[in-house]
This record gives structure tokens, C-alpha cells and sequence, in this order.
């Protein structure tokens, strides 16, 4: 390997600097191609002013080296402050999230020896888009953003992964029986883009359901793509299962920027007492090496790791007297790893990596058909706590609101339906959905829907917020309220 790849460093706050200085000691003593772009990101900056914990020269950094190996950050406690991951992943498109979840048995204790899953999490939109708001007294609600070409790139690049790393089973969670829309669409995404990977076995399962199994029998499981939510609950849960919270590292890969980091925290109560296992950080940089094609030297660690775990070599998380032979420190534990370069573990599986192509997973998106958009109906928010919230009071009100045949068809509350014909039972909070559609669905202008608007302004409702109701291609493209 005759030039070396630059990459920006962040050594971080709390246990971050000691961490990062094993880590890259290791990487040195492997043989890595690097160079090092050290930057100053987390608690100090936030400290400065800087909301995001990123100073603009950082960015300009990632944008050079493309490749970002961080050490965990302190947040300041407060509001005020964004996350430095969010941040990162929203700014650069880290559209997916990657976290291998491993059993290392007996070395680190777990009742699951078999486990070896992929975790594959959508990073960019679904509720973490953080759209919310307040309109009422008692309601906030928080948008769920879920786009056909995100769920492509997330779901393309689990089995581009899958293939790459000579996976055999891709499985997809959502919660698409309650929410068909949304979760459908990724759903439906999945199992069209599954047909290309014929040689790959794929499942689908309910998100509750799923988790359950991770956490009761997780060696089933080989590859999980999943949306961000339930990838950032169901990441944790694997890790814990597994045993190796403390040792897992994962990366945030984009296009163009890729970032590699532990799955814990900054664990400041241990900061400066050379007791912090490395090896979280040092998983993260292995997948680094691997992304930015020196697999050979990712092999390397990797194996080294192994076999220092195999000889009883441990940092005082993963200690355990009778199979521990030695309780070291930050510092020694690399050490230890740097003595056994070159060695191959012999009870675990030795870390065989792809040479064949060290290029990155690249994902082209398939060309967008455009579909027929007709307008044919709005539901129309309201603010509304009189008449001892009862519904039939709003309802026959409303009813009095036509624009040329854009009239009330149903109210719900919390998305059940209480008017016409609701149940006198149901709980009523003071944010009611109101929907107006013309009798046969023809379709509807935005003339009358401001007519509407105007109209129910002027029978004494306080709408809050609108949202239009569309059919693409003569399919409804709006959800049915509950009891409808």
C-alpha cells in the first residue's frame, strides 16, 4: 500500500482520548495507511456556543476526508444543545446506521454463544426527523416521515451488505399492521427489492414480535433492516443480549461521508483512570478499514482482538475470576493486542474479510414512476373543549359547512371515530380530526377547501391544521379512522 488514506479524528470527552489513543496505537502497530485530521468536537464546543458540538472547520474536515473515526462526546446537560450524531448523519446523508451484534463466549458472558446479527437502521427521517408540535391545551404530536427513496437506499444497502459479507438472510421489521401507510410503504419496498437477491432468504416480522425474538433467541436473526426508531430500540437490545454493549462499534455510512464510532457513552465516572475498554472504538475502526479498503489490515486487529480475549486478557468490564487470566488496563490492553498482530484466534471464528472488492457499497436508486395525484378531500384539525366535549355538538355544527359539496363526513378523536355514530364511551381529549369529502370523492380544488377554511372559521372553530387527502393512481392514500 503505497499512499495512506487521511481521515478526521475527534477524540471526545470523557473516556474518548484514552480510547482513541489505543485505538490508533493499535491501527499503527497493524501496518495502517493513515493519516490524521484531529478535530475538536462535544463538550467544549457546545460550551463556546456552538449548538451543534461541531465547529465549521470540523465540517470542513469531514468534507475533505470523507472518513470520520470519533471518540464518544459529552452532551451538556440543558436544552439548547442538538446531538453531534444527528447532526453528522442529517448534514452528510448517513442514510444507514450499521451495528454488528456478536457473542465473543465464554469471554464475555451472554446465555446467547451463537448470536451474530447485523443491524442495518435507517438514519435520516421517521419520528427522528423531530417535526412537532403543540395546538391544544392537552395534545402534542410529533410527524413520521417515511420517504419511498429512503426506504430504497437503507433496504438496497442491507443486502448489498448481506452479499458482501456473505450474509444469508435479510429480515425486515415494521409495525406496518397499524401504521399501512408508512410502514407499509417500507414493507412493501423490502419485499420488491428482495426479488433481485434471489439467493438471499428473507422474512418479514412485526416489530414487537421481532424484538421479543432478539432478545429471546437472537441467533435466528442474521441481517435485521428495520426504520430508525425501531433500529435505535431493537440495536440496544441485540447489544445487551449478546453481552457486548461495551464492545460493539458501528458506523454511519453515507454516499460520500462515512462516520465510525463505539455504541457507549462517554462514561465520564471512569474518565482519566486508565480503566475504559478500547475495544468498542477499536470494532468501530475496524469496519473503517474495511470501508475504505484495507481489509487485509482489518483482518489483522480483528484477529489479534480475538485472541486476546481467548487468553484471559481483560479490561474490568468483561473480567470474570476462573476465566480471566489477567485484569489490565486501557493502555495494556492494547498492548496486548499489538503483541498478538499476526495471530489467529482459535476457539472463535477468525475475521475473514473481502478482498475481492474493497470498494464501498455504492446504491444507485431506481428511476421514479410518476403517479396520477388528485385531490379529493381535507382533514381539517380543530381545537375544541365546550359542550362537555361532546362530539354530536361539533358534528352537526359542522354540518352546516358546504363548498360545493365539500361536506363533513366523520370526526375522530385520537383516530377513533365518534361522530356519526360513535360510542358515548370513548375518551375525548380537546384535538379533533374533521373530514370533509364530496359525496361520490370527485375530486376537490384548493378554491374549496379555502371556502371550507373560511366557512368553519366562521361557525366558531379554531382549526389548528389541515391536511389534504389524495388518491395516486385511484388508490386512497390516506389512512381510515378506527370503528370507520
Amino acid at each position: 500500500m503505497s499512499s495512506k488514506t487521511k481521515i478526521t479524528v475527534a477524540y471526545g470527552d470523557g473516556i474518548g482520548p484514552e480510547i482513541m489513543k489505543a485505538t490508533l496505537n493499535i491501527l499503527e502497530a497493524a501496518g495502517a495507511q493513515l493519516e490524521y485530521d484531529v478535530i475538536e468536537i462535544g463538550e467544549q464546543v457546545y460550551l463556546k456556543g456552538i449548538s451543534s458540538g461541531m465547529e465549521p472547520k470540523a465540517f470542513d474536515s469531514l468534507r475533505e476526508t470523507k472518513v470520520f473515526l470519533k471518540s464518544p462526546i459529552t452532551t451538556p446537560q440543558g436544552g439548547g444543545f442538538k446531538s453531534l450524531n444527528v447532526t453528522t448523519r442529517k448534514s452528510f446523508g448517513l442514510f444507514a446506521n450499521v451495528r454488528p451484534c456478536k457473542a465473543y463466549s465464554p469471554f464475555v458472558k451472554t446465555h446467547f454463544p451463537k448470536t451474530d446479527m447485523v443491524i442495518i437502521r435507517e438514519n435520516e427521517e421517521d419520528l427522528y426527523a423531530g417535526i412537532e408540535h403543540r395546538q391544544t391545551q392537552e395534545v402534542y404530536q410529533c410527524l413520521k416521515l417515511i420517504s419511498q427513496p429512503g426506504s430504497e437506499k437503507i433496504i438496497r444497502y442491507a443486502f448489498e451488505y448481506a452479499k458482501k459479507y456473505n450474509r444469508k438472510k435479510v429480515t425486515c421489521m415494521t409495525k406496518d399492521n397499524i401504521m399501512k401507510l408508512a410502514d407499509g410503504l417500507f414493507h412493501k419496498t423490502f419485499d420488491e427489492i428482495a426479488k433481485e437477491y434471489p439467493e438471499i432468504e428473507t422474512d418479514h416480522k412485526i416489530i414487537d414480535i421481532g424484538s421479543a425474538l432478539i432478545a429471546e433467541r437472537p441467533e435466528i436473526f442474521d441481517v435485521i433492516v428495520t426504520l430508525n426508531l425501531y433500529g435505535d430500540i431493537i440495536s440496544d437490545i441485540a447489544a445487551q443480549v449478546t453481552g457486548s454493549v461495551g464492545l460493539g462499534g458501528s458506523a454511519n455510512v453515507g454516499a460520500e461521508v462515512a462516520m465510525f464510532e463505539a455504541i457507549h457513552g462517554s462514561a465520564p465516572d471512569i474518565a482519566g483512570k486508565d480503566m475504559a475498554n478500547p475495544s468498542g472504538l477499536l470494532n468501530g475502526a475496524v469496519m473503517m478499514l474495511v470501508h475504505i479498503g484495507q481489509p487485509e489490515i482489518a483482518e489483522k486487529i480483528a484477529n489479534a482482538w480475538m485472541k486476546t480475549l481467548e487468553d484471559g486478557i481483560h479490561t474490568g468490564d468483561i473480567y470474570q475470576e476462573g476465566l480471566s487470566s489477567k485484569k489490565v488496563g486501557t493502555q495494556e490492553f492494547a498492548k496486548a493486542v499489538i503483541e498478538r498482530l499476526g495471530q489467529l484466534p482459535v476457539n472463535m471464528v477468525p475475521a475473514v474479510f473481502d478482498k475481492s472488492s474493497t470498494d464501498p457499497i455504492n446504491i444507485k436508486l431506481a428511476p421514479v414512476t410518476k403517479s396520477e395525484k388528485k385531490l379529493i378531500g381535507v382533514d381539517v384539525f380543530i381545537d375544541w373543549d365546550k359542550d362537555g366535549r361532546d362530539p354530536n355538538s361539533i358534528g352537526d355544527t359542522l354540518r352546516k359547512a358546504d363548498a360545493n359539496g365539500l361536506v363533513l363526513q366523520l370526526i375522530t378523536n385520537r383516530g377513533i371515530k365518534v361522530y356519526p355514530g360513535g360510542m358515548k364511551e370513548t375518551f375525548c381529549t380537546d384535538h379533533w380530526r374533521c373530514r370533509f369529502q364530496k359525496a361520490d370523492q370527485s375530486p376537490v380544488t384548493h378554491a374549496e377547501v379555502l371556502d371550507l377554511m373560511d366557512q368553519v372559521a366562521k361557525l366558531g372553530f379554531d382549526f389548528i391544521k389541515t391536511e389534504n387527502l389524495y388518491s395516486f393512481d385511484g388508490v386512497r392514500a390516506y389512512s381510515l379512522a378506527q370503528g370507520e
